[in-house]
């Protein structure tokens, strides 16, 4: 469709694609998404053309002159001169680079990331079969291919592979022995309340702090929201002594 293309009149009331458009880009993405071909925009341009009937109708019969309209318009006018108020009141709002800079420096405990590692491990019940799987490995059987044939846990499907984790997310006995380890390094048996585990541990992470440019964005936001919240109290406040406020709880 070209840009403002129209699609259908009402009473000499063109209605276009971007109309259409708009319409569509206000239903919920599930509900878009069943629009969103040549016949569902017609299907939406045909439901415009029906409440533009429905809008003629409603004029014609002075429905815009009933209280319970009226009522309702009030209310709803209110509603968005409310959100509108605040808009205006935090548009002027930014946050430059040097302030980001400075709350990144002054807090970067926010920011850490815990020591995490990456391991394998072949599950089994017994000690002694434990080791018979260790030593097939030592001599030429890959760790993987010893997962996906022994293992009893249903990481077998991925070559034993458990993803990667941090300190607290194992049983203590596996925590422990895959953080001691070096990488690509092969552990004997360990016994935890599971069974005996081969571990191979694929890699290790220092614990760190996030690089500032990665949570630049995010920082930004935050202290946006903390201007606006502080200028939406200090307006408020700021209003009370303006208007007659009596609270009641």
């Amino acid at each position: 469709m070209s840009e403002n293309k129209v699609l259908a009149t009402v009473n000499g009331k063109e209605i276009t694609d971007k109309e259409v458009y708009n319409f569509l880009n206000q239903l919920a993405p599930q509900t878009a998404a069943q629009f969103n071909t040549p016949e569902g925009i017609n299907k939406l341009a045909t439901e415009l053309v029906n409440q533009e009937l429905l809008y003629l109708e409603a004029v014609e019969d002075g429905l815009d002159k009933e209280e319970n309209f009226k009522s309702q318009l009030e209310s709803v006018k209110e509603n968005v001169l409310k959100q509108y108020a605040i808009n205006k009141l935090f548009e002027n709002i930014s946050v430059s680079e040097e302030e980001i800079q400075n709350f990144y420096n002054e807090n970067k405990e926010y920011f850490k990331t815990p020591e995490s590692a990456r391991a394998s491990h072949v599950l089994v019940d017994d000690e002694e079969k434990a080791k018979e799987i260790l030593e097939e490995i030592n001599n030429g059987l890959s760790f993987e291919d010893a997962a996906t044939k022994y293992s009893s846990c249903p990481s077998k499907q991925n070559g034993g592979d458990l993803g990667e984790f941090t300190r607290g997310k194992m049983v203590p006995e596996f925590e422990e022995a895959a953080f001691a380890m070096e990488e690509g390094e092969i552990s004997e048996p360990v016994k935890t309340q599971f069974g005996y585990h081969l571990i191979k541990l694929s890699s290790k992470t220092e614990p760190g702090v996030r690089a500032f440019e990665e949570v630049k964005n995010q920082i930004n936001q935050q202290l946006v929201m903390v201007k606006q919240q502080e200028k939406y109290l200090n307006k408020a406040e700021e209003l009370k002594e303006k208007y007659d406020v009596k609270i009641y709880f």
